[in-house]
Order: structure tokens, then sequence, then C-alpha cells
């Protein structure tokens, strides 16, 4: 990979962080009753992200460059994962954020790595019911989580 883009998506990214957590400032800090508030989970993204910014930026800056072994670019699974995020963010109301959640991460798994469907679904899956779990019935807040047709 060229260490060029490397350097300067660890800066994009660190932006994107930094601009996360500014941006949660503006949030308001609590909700009724509830110690975790709007504004914590943009926080801890940006600086998750401003993190993994700076860490990519440090092993491109590390590594020597291989002139030698020149990568083919892979455009079909950049194309499949781009459409299947954009159908996702264009579903999500309409089917729920179970359901969507599930497909999404199912297509990308199985973009990534085709031979092992089975261990896919059940991340997808796990993936999908925890995450709607923990953040509808623990922190309160609400997703869109199963289609108004299905129940």
């Amino acid at each position: 990979m060229d260490m060029k883009f490397d350097r300067f998506a660890a800066v994009a990214f660190l932006a994107v962080g930094v601009l996360f957590m500014i941006g949660s400032r503006n949030l308001s800090s609590s909700s009724y009753g509830s110690s975790v508030g709007p504004d914590i989970f943009p926080f801890v993204l940006g600086l998750v992200l401003a993190a993994l910014s700076i860490r990519l930026f440090y092993e491109a800056y590390r590594s020597k460059r291989q002139e030698s072994s020149k990568e083919k670019l892979e455009y079909k699974p950049f194309i499949i994962i781009l459409l299947s995020t954009l159908i996702y963010i264009l579903t999500l109301e309409t089917f729920g954020y179970v359901i969507t959640t599930f497909l999404f991460l199912f297509v990308c798994f199985q973009t990534m790595e085709r031979s092992k469907w089975v261990t896919s679904l059940i991340i997808s899956a796990g993936f999908s019911g925890i995450v709607y779990f923990l953040f509808v019935n623990v922190l309160k807040g609400t997703l869109p989580g199963w289609p108004i047709w299905f129940s």
C-alpha cells in the first residue's frame, strides 16, 4: 500500500476524530436520571478514531516501503461494501436496526472472506442483537428495532 496514502488517511481520520470530540461537547451532557448522556458515545468514538489514526500514522512512518511487491488493488470488494453501506443507510428506518445491521455485516464479512459463512452468520446476528439490547435496554437509547410490518 502507498505510504503517502496511509499518512494522508491517518491525518484525515485524526481530523474527523477531533471534530467528533469537539462536536460532542455541543450535545447535552446527560439525560433524565442517566449518567450516560448523548455526548458520551460520539466523544469516545472520536477518541478511538483519533488514537487509531495516530497509530496508523506511526506505523506508516516506521514501515519501510517495499518496491518489489506491489499489490493489486481490489475494486470489487470496495464497490460491494460501498453499495451495501448505501443500501444500509437507505433501509435502516424501513427494516429496522437489527435486520439491516445483520444483513449489512453478513454481506461485508462475506465480501472479505467467502468461505466462513456460518461464522459470518453467528457474528452478524450476535453483534446486531447485543448492540441493540445494550443501546436500548441498558443505555435507554432509541433505535428502529424491528419493522412495523414485522410486529
